[in-house]
């Protein structure tokens, strides 16, 4: 069996690995030219962890980044709502790890190097279509230089060379602008419903413990979600921070994941969150650098496999990037699509594979949208009239609000066993 993984993210490595350690032959294909340390943070959940330790790189990993001791909820105005252990230290056998974005794809990139060859690994190809029969599928990239030259190209007329590869199974990791999605769902549009994000990284002293998954406020009056991602940044106990800045406006024109993005645009949402342990602004106008993001999914569809060709991760079930979710279920994916493909015929895999995963990521979906882990906020602001508390206690109890966050984490996976 041959199978061509279109995309070389997280989900398409993760998913060469998998198959590689059940010796099934691959080859990723990725559209862009250099592989760069890319993006800002992101937290492995242990169901994520557990992923990655099955792939024999949890070792790499968890060097890279920070072990998150709690997360803690707050209020616009700085007010304690809720906090929990995160990882080991409530039990579970595996870390939760906050680290750098490109820091993750560096590791699974230089594991499928070693284990698979240079030679698996194709850059500079833009996927173009699929065509597939019963003898099996190819899959048609514009290859090489051209695919530098197309980048200012207005058409596929502009292309003089076309790549073919023949393959028994294709699958489609290339993220939530998928094109291998839209050869099936060519009239599929992204769901914004109206949410913008800005994502930076901040020298910063470390914040409560230096272990905390911090989220304060709500998208409504303005949202912060902030962690450390590399401890001890400059030999004088700075930490470098990821913050992500979230506001819901009923007038929003979505944001361009190709502009960088601009303080002036959302630093006045901020402006008086001031805090006794945290100034919000000067973290935000302190920043390296800043990215602007929609916040985005898609709704989820009736099926990813259409004959030899599946989805992976994004490209099968973008979600708000809530609860640190996406990264764990396109591990979960790649294993799931790896072990199905080392069991049964190309078809009977891929269904498989849909009926096993579809479902579950579709729940996640609509949860991260209504009912994601800062719903414990939503909540206290809905019973407070948004504004602050004398005792949380008179609104809501703890056990309460445990239990929102318990709800989150059954529907995506990583309940502790009792």
């Amino acid at each position: 069996m041959k199978v061509v993984i279109v995309g070389g993210g997280i989900g398409g490595l993760a998913l060469a690995l998998a198959l590689q350690a059940r010796a099934i032959d691959c080859e990723v294909f990725e559209a862009v030219a250099e592989v760069r340390e890319i993006g800002v943070g992101i937290t492995l959940l242990p169901h994520a962890m557990r992923e990655l330790a099955a792939l024999g790189l949890a070792d790499r990993i968890e060097p890279l980044g920070i072990e998150n001791l709690e997360s803690v909820f707050c209020n616009r105005w700085g007010q304690f709502i809720f906090k929990e252990p995160r990882g080991r230290h409530a039990g579970y056998d595996l870390p939760e790890i906050s680290l750098h974005r490109g820091r993750l794809h560096r590791v699974l990139l230089d594991a499928v190097l070693e284990r698979l060859g240079q030679h698996r690994v194709h850059l500079n190809h833009r996927f173009v279509r699929v065509d597939q029969g019963e003898a099996g599928a190819t899959v048609h990239f514009v290859g090489g230089a051209e695919a530098v030259r197309l980048e200012g190209a207005t058409s596929l007329a502009d292309a003089t060379r076309l790549v073919a590869v023949k393959a028994d199974v294709v699958v489609g990791c290339d993220g939530v602008n998928s094109s291998v999605r839209r050869q099936f769902y060519p009239d599929e549009a992204l769901a914004f419903a109206g949410i913008n994000t800005w994502r930076g990284v901040t020298r910063h002293r470390p914040i409560l413990t230096g272990k905390t998954y911090l989220r304060i406020g709500s998208i409504d009056t303005g949202k912060m979600v902030i962690y450390p991602i590399v401890d001890d940044i400059d030999g004088q106990g700075q930490q470098l921070i990821n913050w992500v800045a979230e506001i819901r406006r009923s007038d929003s024109v979505m944001n361009d994941w190709n502009r960088a993005g601009r303080i002036e645009d959302f630093i006045d949402i901020f402006a008086d969150w001031r805090f006794d342990w945290l100034d919000v602004p000067a973290l935000l106008q302190n920043a390296e650098r800043i990215f602007e993001y929609p916040m985005v999914d898609r709704d989820p569809v009736a099926h990813w496999s259409f004959g030899r060709v599946t989805l992976l991760g994004d490209a099968a079930h973008p979600m708000y990037p809530r609860g640190s979710n996406g990264s764990a279920q396109a591990l979960i994916d790649a294993r799931v699509l790896a072990q199905t493909l080392a069991e049964l015929d190309p078809h009977a895999a891929l269904k498989s594979y849909e009926t096993q995963r579809l479902a579950a990521t579709a729940r996640i979906v609509e949860t991260n949208r209504t009912v994601p882990p800062d719903y414990i906020i939503m909540k206290v602001d809905e019973l407070s009239g948004g504004q602050p508390f004398a005792q949380l206690d008179d609104l809501i109890s703890p056990q309460a609000l445990q239990a929102i966050s318990d709800e989150y984490k059954r529907i995506a996976g990583f309940s502790l066993p009792r």
